[in-house]
């Protein structure tokens, strides 16, 4: 979620000069870029999965500060929610095995840690929300204890003036109000990082959101929030909601939203972090003492720190990220649309899908953003999280088509060649991308199969029923068979 960021309370003058500090660190930003002071050498790809704590029943369980205690490994960090972990395992060459690296040390780590919290009461389940919270989770008392959480839902608080609400209409409608961010505790999601030079940069950027709509259509992995049906991938208007800044009239103006799609293609990696820049005020206002500019000039790599803190404040579904590895900068796009789980396999499916796809998308010789609107790429974002594996998309050359049927025919031959052109083993590709194959055949995602079972257990109180089929859930996520295998 981010860097340590001390309680504080900032004044007019601190903003002030926040602001200044952004705008020059964004000059060297593009100075960098200009004189490639980047790596581009052998890209590196990453993988992060968000985890939800649950107790034996099923019900949250807000304990990561004692589950972190127990687990006692760097991969794994806090979270928002006091039933929130994380997981970041270390980046792979997917020329090198990555793919089944990351399979292996996510299960690797995951049994570890569900061995270690399981004995201070915390089950792990990767879900994108936990579908037993209820309102009384919603407060500030579920804040992890990090001040970075509680300061920067202050800010969000205060920059909108109000109570956050909280509307979706789906087979059900969820109408609520929290005082606090701990709702966007409720996402859990599965991050992808892929390494590119400044010069590719925008090609994966553009394709990364081409192929948002299909990726979630056959994803999705979260219909139940606060007792409620409502979209196959509820995570995206809960959390476009839950950090939202402005009113009602700041939205009517037009005014930008902090959880973005975006607004238009991009031909350099510098238009995001210019847009950052121009559009959003800052959430948390820090300065540091660096100066990027004598840094620079001193042959050092600046860190750039307020641009980066700014950018973690823009939640963009597709965001930029400048990061420095062994002194070396380098650029990423970093995929937060997924939901976690259902399991270690499907998520590096989803990987797999990914990779293979986003490569094949951004180095195609007449490039698909050049024949499709962006206002359609972010149609198709939305459909596929409202429908999930039943959504129809827009697509070039296509027109409206089933994104299953789109998957089967089109999609999963481009990720074939994009897996190759990795590197990836072939055994490894069939395998992994057989499971998305096979995701769209059998039409079960994880929220198609979370529906399913809840539709058998109708005759039940709503939260019982939600904590049965949690745990016959999380019953599923540790056989590690794909979701669609589940009887």
């Amino acid at each position: 979620m981010g860097a340590e960021v001390e309680a504080q309370e900032f004044s007019r003058a601190d903003r002030t000069r926040h602001r200044e500090k952004v705008r020059r660190n964004l000059d060297v930003f593009a100075r960098m870029l200009r004189e490639a002071r980047f790596d581009t050498d052998d890209p590196m790809t990453g993988l992060e999965v968000e985890i939800n704590l649950v107790d034996e029943f099923g019900d949250p369980a807000l304990k990561n500060a004692e589950a972190l205690a127990a687990i006692a490994h760097p991969d794994f960090q806090t979270e928002l929610g006091q039933f929130n972990i994380e997981i970041n395992v270390p980046p792979a060459k997917l020329r090198e095995g990555g793919l089944t690296t990351f399979e292996e040390t996510l299960r690797r780590g995951l049994n570890h840690a569900e061995q270690k919290s399981s004995e201070v009461g915390a089950h792990l389940v990767m879900i994108g929300i936990l579908p037993t919270l209820a309102e009384g989770h919603m407060g500030l008392a579920s804040l992890s204890a990090n001040p970075r959480y509680r300061l920067l839902s202050e800010q969000i608080l205060n920059a909108r003036g109000e109570d956050i609400r909280i509307s979706i209409s789906g087979p059900e409608r969820l109408e609520a109000t929290a005082d606090s961010i701990v709702p966007e505790a409720a996402c859990t999601s599965t991050q992808f990082h892929v390494q590119t030079s400044p010069d590719q940069f925008a090609a994966y950027w553009n394709a990364s959101q081409v192929i948002a709509g299909p990726q979630l259509a056959v994803g999705a992995n979260s219909p139940y929030l606060l007792g409620k049906q409502l979209w196959r991938e509820t995570r995206i208007p809960l959390f476009e909601q839950a950090t939202d800044t402005r009113s009602e009239e700041l939205k009517a103006q037009g005014v930008r939203p902090r959880v973005w799609f975006g607004e238009r293609w991009i031909t350099s990696v510098f238009d995001l972090f210019e847009e950052n820049v121009r559009y959003f005020p800052a959430l948390l206002p820090v300065t540091e003492e660096e100066d990027p500019l004598e840094v620079l000039e001193a042959g050092g790599t600046p860190q750039l720190v307020e641009l980066r803190l700014h950018n973690g404040t823009i939640y963009r579904w597709n965001r930029p990220v400048y990061d420095i590895a062994d002194g070396v900068p380098h650029l990423r796009v970093e995929n937060r649309l997924l939901a976690a789980g259902p399991t270690v396999v499907d998520t590096v499916a989803n990987a797999a899908f990914y990779f293979g796809l986003v490569r094949a998308v951004a180095e195609s010789e007449r490039p698909l953003w050049s024949q499709m609107s962006f206002s359609a790429a972010e149609e198709n974002f939305h459909v596929a999280a409202q429908q999930g594996v039943e959504a129809q998309i827009y697509w070039p050359g296509v027109g409206q088509v089933r994104a299953t049927e789109l998957i089967l025919r089109r999609l999963l031959p481009m990720a074939h060649e994009g897996l190759d052109a990795w590197g990836v083993e072939p055994e490894v590709r069939d395998r992994l991308l057989g499971i998305i194959e096979q995701r769209c055949l059998t039409g079960v995602t994880g929220a198609e199969w979370f529906v399913r079972r809840m539709a058998q257990r109708s005759d039940q109180d709503r939260y019982d029923a939600l904590r049965a089929t949690l745990l016959e859930y999380a019953q599923g996520m540790h056989t590690n068979e794909p979701v669609h295998t589940w009887e």
